[in-house]
């Protein structure tokens, strides 16, 4: 069944002539029609099939987040702002991948600008958790990982601020890479936090990622942050079994209260598994990790701000119909017609840091305790290797379970603040499942994180390879309701 093999494995069946790559496209067409109904991942549809000379990805179908500019095609972030705007260009990430192979298939849904952090903020529809369609999928990327986690597509291409890829990626089994920032380009990409996004893939398998990753990564002139060479994996990193001389650091900090009791069960069985493979673990202390979310949640509203402020209409977006005696009036009512609850918030947040009067107090002291992050990252990288940690304090709760408690939403977001406040690499493997910890008691999928220093991600991809190797997570990716077409 194509649906349930890797990227690799689909893409070397066509080079080998065992299938076609039209074969291939259709098949995923006829599973989007069959089960997108009960996921309802996909903003638009590209039902058109390419097919020109042989390449790297054999033009399989692969799912954009409906924040990369393609030339010609609606692009909305999923906001009634930009219902329809339709890019004249392609993002660098697009045409790299269009140049090795990629069939898109267009966009996949996503919460509006890619805030939030439930998946419940699109203004199209609510994706739901393949694993447990009345549960969130998580993350402002769930579009994403909802459709690789239904097998509706091979891989998707999405952008992370700082949890929009993880948590979706641990709540709904599968494998979340995220480069060091500045390793992929962001041109093309509408930017929530410019200093904190990063493009990455959702893949059912690490070597997968290490594919998409392989053609991605590369200097962009058009992107004054991109890294100025290219990152090369050494393949011979496929052949370990184990991981005899590595330290791997559990911070503490981690694994105090607001873990559930059922995750930590879960990400300790994990560790274990480490341990057997013959890594060593070290405790090591992360003091500012308490600091994170509050630093976040000044740094990320006031660069949303900065970037919302071109949707005014006049250069972006809807024009309400609303009368208005003057320009002010006629701003306000195009933005409060059309933006949704979370982007509003932001920006008024956002707005007020970056005030004068309370610049100073807010804005130039999160950016401080940012610095500080970096400094304990990197005296703790120079003891250990990698950092292994949970992805999300709990597994997927209901749908509006906690929509209307917005700072409970955030301080999930505990364990994913630090590692992209500092820019570092990091990968999500599924480790199990954990019993929800409301009444229903259900089996959900639970990821491991693993974090990297700055532009070493081949470490990253070394270890999440053993690990998947040792505990074949990856084979039960099968949630009960999934059948052939």
């Amino acid at each position: 069944m194509l649906a349930f093999e890797s990227l690799e494995t689909i893409i070397n069946k066509i080079k080998n002539k065992e299938i076609k790559a039209s074969e291939v496209f259709d098949y995923f067409m006829k599973r989007i029609e069959k089960y997108d109904s009960k996921v309802e991942a996909f903003n638009y549809i590209n039902k058109n099939f390419t097919e020109k000379d042989d390449t790297v990805l054999a033009w399989i179908p692969i799912w954009v987040k409906d924040l990369f500019c393609e030339v010609w095609i609606p692009t909305t972030w999923s906001s009634n702002m930009l219902a329809n705007f339709i890019p004249p260009y392609d993002a660098t990430i697009i045409k790299r991948l269009n140049k090795t192979g990629m069939n898109s298939i267009w966009k996949v849904n996503m919460d509006e600008f890619a805030m939030w952090a439930s998946w419940e903020n699109s203004a199209f529809m609510i994706t739901k958790n393949p694993w447990a369609l009345d549960r969130i999928p998580w993350g402002s990327s769930s579009g994403s990982a909802a459709a690789v986690a239904a097998w509706l597509c091979p891989a998707s291409i999405w952008t992370d601020t700082w949890w929009s890829l993880r948590f979706p990626w641990s709540m709904c089994w599968v494998v979340w890479f995220r480069p060091s920032y500045g390793r992929n380009s962001r041109y093309g990409i509408f930017p929530m936090a410019s200093s904190l996004d990063c493009p990455w893939t959702i893949t059912r398998t690490v070597k997968d990622a290490w594919i998409l990753y392989d053609l991605m990564n590369w200097e962009d002139e058009l992107d004054n942050t991109s890294v100025e060479w290219k990152h090369k994996i050494d393949e011979k990193i496929w052949a370990r079994k184990d991981l005899k001389w590595m330290k791997l650091w559990v911070p503490k900090e981690y694994f105090e209260e607001w873990l559930d009791k059922n995750v930590r069960e879960t990400i300790n069985k994990a560790i274990n598994d480490l341990k057997d493979l013959w890594a060593e673990i070290v405790e090591v202390s992360l003091p500012t990790t308490r600091y994170a979310i509050a630093a976040y949640y000044i740094i990320v509203p006031a660069e949303v701000s900065t970037n919302l402020a071109r949707l005014d209409w006049v250069r972006y977006g809807h024009i309400s119909d609303l009368p208005h005696e003057n320009l002010e009036e006629f701003y306000v009512n195009n933005r409060w017609e059309w933006l949704g609850l979370e982007p509003k918030r932001r920006s008024i947040l956002g707005s007020y840091v970056l005030s004068a009067w309370f610049y100073d107090a807010y804005f130039t002291k999160a950016a401080q305790v940012r610095t500080l992050i970096i400094r304990d990252f990197e005296k703790a990288f120079e003891k250990v290797d990698l950092l292994v940690c949970p992805v999300s304090p709990s597994v997927a709760w209901k749908i509006w379970e906690k929509v209307d408690d917005p700072l409970k939403m955030y301080l999930a977001d505990v364990y994913t603040c630090p590692a992209s406040l500092a820019g570092l690499p990091w990968m999500s493997v599924p480790c199990w499942f954990a019993e929800s910890e409301d009444s229903e008691k259900k089996k959900l999928p639970v990821g491991l994180q693993i974090i990297g220093p700055s532009l070493w991600e081949e470490k990253i991809f070394e270890v999440a390879h053993v690990f998947e190797q040792k505990t074949k997570w990856f084979e039960k990716m099968i949630p009960d309701w999934f059948g052939e077409v």
